[in-house]
């Protein structure tokens, strides 16, 4: 269990180290200083560091927080290349960083042991963004209260408010939501909750480390005057008659239909699941009449593509009959074809169900673009058709694969603690061929009940002679989704597990990532089939049951998780799914002088030499050092001796020329 059987909040895990940081995990700079001001913004691009000391998980979730900020926010990062003010993000003691940019060059944020979770990353960096925590606000008092008498003795400056000099609450509500609130336990020295939310329904939402709230990102938008999401594209819940700019095609003999229910179902939408009245409506095409064959298209607006790779992500509904195909295209605009030409993305077919189904289609459009949903006629007898609903569209990486528990409330309700209650996903395959499964506890394990826990499990797969063992830096990732219309207003919860090919089982010597069929149990499928299951790796403190009922993690009865496990590599500092060739991932030796930082920069290790407002350091080991008042001496000194030399010449001209007339 990474977590140790115990969920542990950023503080607590600072407290447990012995760190007496500034509300316990601020670094601060001699005194506390204001962080309103432009000069304590950072660009809208900042410069970063992944140091060698990170651990291969916590790099590649740093990556994954990067990818949020790009989905919901104008910031992006970059690794740096000697930019003057950057961030160095290395594994430190504790969980923690300043807060905003503090014009000194090399700026450290520490991720450390157990901080390797998407919503510790982002707090760390709204604090280096220029946030402190939400319950020091000075208008905190309406909202909270805090209990002194139950403080740790010596902690009770962590509860100190700030005036409206020292932060800027950006004319934003009190969120009790916030991923900078405090639990309500932090710094306690008993077992009674130090902070009480003034609105009683609010006391086991303080403290989320799952994502950034709505209210989170107003105030980064404000900040950093964002207008748009950089990797948002569009998304889509037909709530409206504009139907978000779609259009019906003229290349069809049928329509696409807005409507909020039909008799052979869905007998109401997605997005609100029929609870709201007068609201609430999907996209459909009948296919209970006309020809087989017959279609129709529905297409989106124009869309700019920056990236290169988008996700477009629906929800599915088939009422009509199994041979009835749900076709998505993309239609590519170029100069060289001005009118578009039509490319297949996906078919999507299968046996009528009642219920929604979550869909990913992977795209990969360069040019602009539209997305096509084209629904056929099949040959069989329909008594309904095909829905579509709650549409997004991003430029971000889909998840490998879905797992769709349905009946979710009967198994919250009937399935024990511990093992007995435990659930497992089908069998799936990572990028590089390993199989893979996930261990769902839906109400605990024995030791941690009312919870939900999750493990990743190898398992015996066809692959296996072929494949490297114990399975090193394979990065699996458990997102359990908050089934929200819009993306970008998810809070899903997720973990990543990164196999270690060194880590050994705790009760022998054998590697615990080893062959399943080598260190594993036997396991067997629904339909008899026998396999290998290896150890499981996670945490018994995946989300609380409280947690699960306080956004749409349940919806339509049912949950999604998603599952990714991709190699993890910091050749580039990025996620690549299949590095063609052995390249190092760091510098053996850092050759560089003067706090220089080595790259590998195609296959070579390259300096990036510090830089500031009037001096630089070059060179290939960054031994040289240049400023502006060397460059004025040598221009100053250039014109002298131009101007001596050329008077030389001058006067031995004239005296030549007297002597010869």
């Amino acid at each position: 269990d990474v977590d140790g059987g115990i969920y542990q909040d950023i503080f607590d895990i600072n407290e447990a180290l012995g760190l007496d940081l500034f509300e316990g995990d601020i670094r601060l700079d001699g005194e506390r200083n204001s962080i309103i001001g432009d000069n304590y913004r950072w660009p809208h691009v900042i410069p970063y560091v992944l140091d060698d000391s990170l651990e291969m998980n916590a790099k590649g979730l740093i990556l994954k927080a990067f990818e949020q900020y790009r989905l919901k926010t104008c910031i992006d990062f970059k690794p740096w290349e000697g930019e003057k003010n950057y961030i160095s993000v290395f594994k430190g003691s504790g969980c923690w960083s300043s807060v905003g940019n503090r014009q000194e060059g090399l700026q450290q944020l520490s991720i450390g042991a157990n901080c390797d979770r998407i919503g510790t990353i982002q707090h760390e960096f709204l604090h280096a963004l220029g946030f402190w925590h939400e319950q020091s606000r000075s208008d905190r008092d309406d909202y909270v209260s805090i209990i002194w008498d139950r403080i740790q003795a010596g902690k009770d400056h962590n509860f100190n408010k700030y005036d409206d000099r020292t932060s800027d609450s950006l004319n934003v509500p009190y969120d009790y939501t916030s991923v900078m609130h405090y639990s309500q336990n932090a710094f306690r020295n008993g077992t009674e909750p130090t902070i009480v939310t003034n609105i009683p329904d609010f006391m086991d939402v303080i403290g989320q480390r799952m994502d950034f709230s709505d209210y989170d990102l107003q105030k980064l938008n404000r900040l950093y005057n964002c207008s748009s999401s950089l990797s948002f594209m569009d998304t889509c819940s037909f709530e409206l008659e504009n139907i978000c700019g779609m259009i019906q095609s003229s290349d069809d003999n049928s329509d696409w239909q807005r409507l909020s229910q039909v008799p052979a179902g869905p007998n109401a939408d997605h997005t609100n699941m029929g609870e709201c009245e007068d609201s609430g409506y999907f996209m459909h095409f009948n296919s209970s009449t006309g020809a087989e064959g017959s279609t129709a298209i529905l297409e989106s607006r124009i869309l700019y593509p920056k990236r290169g790779f988008q996700c477009l992500q629906f929800y599915f509904y088939n009422s009509g009959h199994e041979s009835d195909r749900l076709y998505v295209w993309v239609r590519e605009y170029t100069s060289a074809h001005p009118n578009g030409t039509l490319r297949l993305i996906e078919e999507i077919k299968g046996s009528p169900a009642t219920y929604w189904q979550l869909h990913h289609v992977s795209l990969n459009v360069t040019s602009k673009f539209r997305v096509v949903f084209q629904g056929m006629r099949g040959s069989g007898l329909s008594n309904g058709g095909l829905s579509i609903d709650d549409i997004n569209l991003s430029e971000t990486q889909c998840p490998h694969h879905i797992w769709h528990i349905r009946n979710f409330t009967h198994l919250l309700n009937t399935s024990p603690a511990g093992t007995a209650g435990r659930i497992y996903s089908p069998p799936f395959y990572s990028s590089k061929g390993y199989a893979f499964q996930v261990s769902l506890y839906v109400n605990g394990t024995t030791d941690n009940p009312f919870n939900l826990a999750m493990y990743l499990h190898l398992i015996s797969g066809a692959n296996d002679d072929q494949l490297q063992w114990p399975c090193a830096w394979q990065q699996g990732t458990m997102i359990l989704l908050d089934q929200h219309p819009d993306i970008r207003q998810r809070m899903s919860n997720q973990r990543s597990i990164t196999t270690d090919p060194l880590k050994l089982s705790d009760s022998s010597s054998t590697y615990f990532w080893d062959r399943p069929d080598k260190v594993g149990s036997v396991a067997s499928f629904p339909n008899g089939t026998t396999f290998m299951r290896g150890p499981g790796s996670g945490t018994s403190a995946f989300l609380t049951h409280q947690r699960l009922r306080s956004r749409n993690f349940i919806k339509d009865d049912s949950v999604y998780v998603l599952l990714t496990m991709e190699a993890i590599t910091t050749a580039s500092v990025t996620l690549t799914k299949e590095p063609e060739t052995e390249v190092p991932d760091s510098c053996p030796d850092n050759p560089c002088e003067n706090d220089g930082v080595c790259v590998i920069v195609n296959r070579a290790p390259v300096c990036r030499c510090p830089a500031g407002d009037n001096w630089w350091y070059m060179g290939e080991k960054c031994e040289r050092k240049g400023s502006t008042q060397e460059n004025t001496i040598i221009a100053v000194s250039s014109t002298i001796s131009v101007f001596v030399v050329m008077l030389i010449v001058t006067i031995t001209t004239a005296v030549c020329l007297k002597k010869k007339y």
